[in-house]
Formats: structure tokens, C-alpha cells, sequence
């Protein structure tokens, strides 16, 4: 466990060295900051016709889809510039075990996430005083679960992709189409009936996020998001042991 946590540390800490990190929470709180700013002005000016309260859903709904976006950005460099640079030899030959270094690698992603979402409460808090009596707290709670969930799991596969390239922009964009994949998969790609139709509607990961949205949870979706993370996290262990034997 300590392998663990200081190689999450230094991961945690190189993001605020990094300027594609600063470049990359810059536009997402920027372009969220948008959209609710259009939301507020919106509702402004409906409520002159006609009572109106925004929800929590306004803050909520447009970073679901900028996350998918931003965490490849964010989990391209985690092992890829790595290997880019010779110092992932020097890491497979340091005391650690491989779980270690994908799980650390990981767990510094995660937490970088964590903070971001973190400053972006100060959207909710205004909007809590915005509104009267205040925002309903169930969906604004199940609402950020779901979104640490899933940055748990676009993380995860963000790492194990990482980990099969030495270049930064080919993991971006591989881990980008392999998002954009388990985001647009429904029902209707699939050409079978049957079981066929269940799995494509299981695969979807937008589904699984819509319980959170709406102010439930549901076991099966926890479920959706932990077992993504932990395949990411397979992937990338198996990726570095291939590397440790070549």
C-alpha cells in the first residue's frame, strides 16, 4: 500500500506542473461556467412568463459529456510518456509489484479528478441561493456520486490504454474512440434480438449513469462503473507484465 501512495502522490503532484492538465481544467470549468450561465439567463427569462426553479441537472448534464472528453486528455501521459522517456524501465526494475504501479498510477488520476470535480460545487452552491427554497439535495448527492463512479472508471480505462502505447496523442485518441464507443452503443446498433439487445443496452454508459441523474441508486450501475475500473486496471497490469518479460 505505500508503493501505492507514493507513486499516486507524485502522480497527484506532476498535474499541477503539467500545463496540458491546467490547459484541460481551464476549458472544462470554462466551458461549464457557460453553460450555466445560458441555464441562469434562461430561466430568467422564462420566469417572466412563468414561474421556473433550475435544477441540479443543469450543472450536472453538460459535465457527464465533458468528462468523456476530458479524461482522455487527462490519463493519456500516465504511462505512455513514460515509456516514452526510458523511465518506465527504471520504475519495472524498482521494488513494486506491477498492480502497484497501475493502481498508484491510477489512484493520481483519480484524485486530480476528485479536486476538479471538487471546485466545481461552486456551480451547485450558487445555484442553492439562486433558488428558493434552495436546490433538492438528493439528485445534487447521487448526482456527484454517479460522476465520481465514473471517473473512477474512465480513469481506469484511460491508465490500461496508456499503458499499451508510448505515445501520448495515439493513447488520447484510442482511449477517446474506445469512450465514445461504450457511449454511443445502444439497443439499436445491434442487428439481433435476444440477448444480443441486452448486452448492448448493459454496454451503454450513459444508461448506467441516468439512476444518479434522476436522484436513485441502482446496485447494478455501481456495480457497471467498479467492474470498468477494474478492467481498465487488469488491462494495464497484464500490459506491464508483458513489458517486465520482453
Amino acid at each position: 500500500m505505500r508503493n501505492i501512495w507514493t507513486i499516486a502522490r507524485r502522480e497527484y503532484k506532476l498535474y499541477f506542473i503539467s500545463p496540458v492538465a491546467y490547459v484541460v481544467a481551464f476549458l472544462f470549468m470554462l466551458i461549464l461556467g457557460w453553460f450555466f450561465y445560458s441555464a441562469m439567463r434562461g430561466a430568467i427569462a422564462q420566469a417572466a412568463f412563468q414561474p421556473y426553479a433550475p435544477s441540479i441537472q443543469v450543472v450536472i448534464s453538460p459535465m457527464v459529456t465533458l468528462l468523456l472528453f476530458t479524461m482522455p486528455a487527462i490519463t493519456m501521459r500516465l504511462l505512455s510518456e513514460e515509456a516514452r522517456m526510458g523511465t518506465l524501465e527504471l520504475l519495472l526494475t524498482a521494488p513494486i509489484k506491477d498492480y502497484e504501479l497501475i493502481v498508484g498510477k491510477w489512484l493520481g488520476g483519480f484524485m486530480f479528478m476528485l479536486t476538479l470535480l471538487a471546485i466545481t460545487w461552486v456551480f451547485p452552491i450558487a445555484l442553492n441561493f439562486m433558488v428558493e427554497p434552495g436546490i433538492d439535495q438528493g439528485p445534487l448527492v447521487t448526482g456527484y456520486l454517479g460522476l465520481i463512479l465514473m471517473v473512477a472508471a474512465l480513469v481506469g480505462i484511460g491508465v490500461g490504454i496508456s499503458s499499451l502505447f508510448t505515445n501520448q496523442i495515439a493513447a488520447f485518441f484510442v482511449s477517446l474512440a474506445v469512450v465514445l464507443l461504450f457511449w454511443l452503443v445502444s439497443p439499436e446498433s445491434s442487428t439481433t434480438g435476444g440477448l444480443g439487445t441486452q448486452i448492448m443496452t448493459y454496454m451503454n454508459f450513459i444508461d448506467h449513469y441516468l439512476s444518479f441523474y434522476r436522484g436513485t441508486i441502482d446496485l447494478s450501475d455501481v456495480i457497471y462503473y467498479l467492474s470498468l475500473t477494474s478492467v481498465g486496471l487488469f488491462l494495464g497490469t497484464v500490459s506491464i507484465e508483458i513489458r517486465r518479460w520482453r
